[in-house]
């Protein structure tokens, strides 16, 4: 049976995972809402 406390204490989180939060959150997405803004713009 496992042990959650130990598995817990042993886990590492992988480096990979913070290096691509970084990425995301430096990356500029375009969402649906500045879709609709660029779409409303070259209609008028």
């Amino acid at each position: 049976m496992l042990d959650f406390e130990e598995e817990i204490a042993r886990f590492q989180p992988s480096l990979e995972v913070g290096d691509v939060e970084t990425q995301i959150v430096k990356e500029d997405l375009t969402d649906m809402t500045d879709l609709m803004v660029e779409l409303l713009k070259n209609r008028e």
